[in-house]
């Protein structure tokens, strides 16, 4: 169980859970900037250094800093570009989801728990479709204005919903003209791990209820990583930081919910109304060329999320 969470914790991007999103911006950043970019986010380093959510986040943007880390611990190094080429797959995983959706009919779509995701504002959207956006209150409006404030507007009807997925999100949801009977691509990515396991089924549950036959759901499972191992990582990351001047930021790992009565997501689907597969993070990385073969956990299946996709019946 995560040691700094409580039932009824708060945040917003500078704080707790919240950092994770500055985190993940980070390494869409640093990926939109490669030759090869899977993907490209150009408001993902904006939203970073505007945040003021520590040094560490920033630095990721810096390739000085990268060459630094490679030359003090060449494991650690390795663990840094298999991140950022993990959030690059991930993003490039969903955007490929809402295009297929979308080309189906699909005209609303709900990303839980959007934290940084600017899908809203750099997807090509077809006319008619309204995004909806459910976080943290200060989370949502940290990104509305600073794109705002930065002239960028949303290429979709974009609809943030400020409230916690643990309060009624659905009448929230609603409030905010979800309509209940219309197909809905939901996307629950860099979620689960944050939520216990009985938090999980309930989410999954609700979104099963606001579900209309032909409804699409998306979802990165929640690896099991060792707890040793994860420790060594996080003593050598600290090692690091505070040999090349780095302010030591949260502990994400910390942060999460290692439940063993977590449920298998695509199991949990198929047995609740939904025709559903996954498939294993690490795969997909090997095929889109981004896997690190020298992280530590390579060889170890359990250390990698799965990506489901499934359909309502």
């Amino acid at each position: 169980m995560s040691t700094l969470r409580s039932h009824d914790d708060t945040w917003d991007i500078r704080t707790s859970v919240g950092t994770t999103a500055v985190m993940v911006a980070a390494a869409r950043a640093v990926e939109t900037e490669q030759p090869d970019a899977l993907i490209r986010d150009p408001y993902a380093k904006l939203l970073v250094t505007n945040a003021n959510a520590g040094v560490l986040w920033e630095a990721m943007l810096d390739p000085a800093v990268a060459a630094k880390v490679e030359s003090l611990d060449a494991e650690a190094a390795a663990m840094i570009r298999h991140m950022r080429g993990y959030q690059a797959v991930r993003t490039h995983f969903f955007d490929t989801f809402f295009a297929e959706a979308t080309a189906a009919g699909i005209r609303q779509v709900v990303i839980l728990a959007s934290g940084l995701d600017s899908r809203a504002f750099r997807l090509d959207w077809p006319a008619g479709t309204t995004v909806y956006e459910i976080d943290q209150p200060q989370v949502l409006e940290y990104k509305s204005s600073t794109l705002t404030d930065n002239g960028v507007r949303p290429s979709a009807d974009r609809r943030p919903v400020g409230i916690d997925l643990r309060q009624d999100w659905p009448a929230a949801l609603r409030d905010a003209g979800f309509d209940a009977t219309a197909r809905t691509a939901w996307l629950a990515e860099g979620l689960l791990m944050y939520l216990p396991a009985e938090a999980q089924d309930k989410l999954f549950a609700q979104v099963g209820e606001l579900s209309p036959p032909g409804s699409r759901i998306a979802a990165e499972t929640a690896a099991s990583h060792a707890d040793e191992r994860r420790e060594q990582m996080r003593a050598r990351f600290k090692k690091i930081a505070e040999q090349i001047g780095l302010e030591e930021s949260i502990d994400v790992g910390e942060l999460m919910y290692r439940d063993e009565h977590r449920a298998e997501v695509a199991e949990w689907l198929n047995s609740h109304g939904w025709r559903a597969t996954g498939q294993s993070s690490a795969d997909v990385m090997q095929g889109l060329g981004r896997w690190v073969a020298e992280v530590p956990m390579a060889d170890d299946k359990d250390a990698f999320s799965e990506f489901v996709t499934a359909e309502r019946l």
